[in-house]
């Protein structure tokens, strides 16, 4: 399921019926017939919702059955629901205004309902079409795990192994599956490009779990993190993999976050104050990688007058003189640490990654650097997630990095403030490495 909550009134959306140019983002649908959406107003929304589950349909009557060995099953029906009109309500629901900011997946009809008036404009408008075709996979992709006997009887039989959080999982990985197959030009109506998935990644992001949420909880989805990496690895290794996640394999970092301690501590530090704890932590940390690989640590200054070259962001590695120039004042990192405070937690410790590299002999230009200093990013976010006490992560922090991952590359540009033309999907698959598998996996 897929809830949005709305503040204030729709924004002025650029979406267009079909016939006139496709706006900046969309998706170019050619020929269409929306008599598979009910209820529809043959607008472009459901132009684009029926050319979405005509494709991704298409890939499961080729995908189903070579990797599950039994047939796939067409979803009997999809329902267009404008929630602010009279009308007779979908299924699951007992009036049309239940639907609202809602898409989802009922399993007692075989269907799914969307609110094409307050959900899907606003997704387009924020995050291209691309976003609204993930959420319907994603929707379809509780209908594929529900054909494979992960229902609500098999969560009642075994909660333990399959709590709501994995099946929104498995959905979330479904939908990475199928995105990689349009991404890839087989799908015959849609057509996707790298921007388009870097932009249409933000809708995951933007239906992430509040703070404070367990993984345990009935609803639960995962945060930012858990729902990116479910995508990338249906993306990545395909629709076999996604029917296999349960508990016993699938790690959830909400499950870091679980106590009212938890969800009341730390929130947001201002600059001064996050310099001042994370700083010394840094400097630890990437001490103790050093010299466990044999290298000797210099702790770097952290000058704000250093002049680095090249374009690094405001926060730069300078190899001459091994120095971290930070720029407190800087307009950009003011507005990115309005974010939350660890993506500037994360800017730092690519750099004092690059300051790790760059004592273990290792380059610190060039595109390997730059993945390298990413990398061991994530893996010192991990080492934060795993402790009790001292400094570490709140809930909501790991959401921050994955955030300034999608918006910019500086976390993964190298000391001349060269990045390679990798896109935010990249920059987060590379920072996930680090984080679920160690420095080890680095190749630092």
């Amino acid at each position: 399921m897929i809830a949005m909550v709305l503040a204030g009134s729709l924004p002025g959306c650029t979406l267009t019926i079909g016939g006139t140019p496709v706006p900046e983002g969309g998706i170019p649908l050619g020929d269409v017939d929306t008599d598979v959406i009910k209820g529809s107003d043959d607008g472009r929304i459901d132009k684009l919702a029926a050319a979405t589950v005509t494709d991704v349909q298409a890939y499961w009557r080729e995908t189903f059955e070579p990797t599950f060995d039994r047939p796939w099953q067409d979803i009997r029906g999809f329902y267009s629901v404008d929630t602010g009109a009279p009308g007779p309500p979908p299924p699951c629901t007992e009036d049309a205004s239940d639907v609202e900011g809602n898409a989802f997946y009922c399993p007692s009809a075989d269907a799914i309902a969307y609110d094409r008036t307050a959900l899907f404009p606003v997704l387009a408008e924020k995050y291209g079409e691309a976003g609204v075709v993930l959420v319907l996979a994603h929707e379809i992709g509780h209908a594929v795990h529900n054909r494979l006997g992960i229902d609500a009887r098999a969560q009642r039989a075994d909660p333990q192994l399959y709590p709501t959080i994995v099946v929104e999982a498995m959905a979330d990985c479904y939908a990475g599956s199928v995105l990689r197959w349009v991404r890839d030009g087989k799908a015959e109506h849609l057509r996707i490009d790298s921007e388009q998935l870097d932009l249409a990644l933000g809708s995951l992001v933007s239906f992430r779990d509040p703070v404070g949420t367990s993984a345990g909880d009935r609803g639960a989805h995962g945060n930012a993190f858990d729902r990116v990496s479910s995508f990338q690895d249906g993306y990545q290794q395909g629709p076999k993999l996604c029917s296999e996640i349960t508990t016993r394999n699938r790690p959830f970092t909400l499950r870091q976050f679980t106590s009212l301690d938890d969800q009341l501590r730390g929130g947001n530090l201002d600059l001064p104050d996050l310099m001042r704890l994370i700083l010394p932590d840094l400097d630890q940390s990437f001490s103790r990688l050093v010299t466990d690989a044999g290298g000797t640590w210099r702790t770097p200054a952290t000058d704000d007058d250093a002049r680095c070259s090249g374009d690094q962001g405001p926060v730069a590695f300078c190899p001459d003189g091994g120095a971290v120039a930070i720029d407190p004042g800087s307009r950009d990192l003011r507005r990115l640490h309005e974010i939350g405070d660890y993506t500037t937690g994360t800017l730092l410790a690519s750099r004092y990654a690059l300051a790790a590299l760059a004592a273990l002999g290792k380059p610190v230009e060039g595109e390997d650097a730059g993945r390298a200093a990413l990398c061991l990013a994530g893996a010192y976010t991990s080492d934060l997630l795993g402790r009790s006490r001292g400094f570490g992560l709140s809930p909501g922090d790991l959401d921050e990095a994955v955030l300034v991952l999608l918006q910019t590359d500086y976390a993964m540009r190298d000391a001349k403030g060269d990045a390679d033309d990798s896109t935010a999907f990249d920059r987060v698959g590379v920072f996930r490495v680090g984080t679920l598998e160690g420095a080890e996996a680095c190749d630092a």
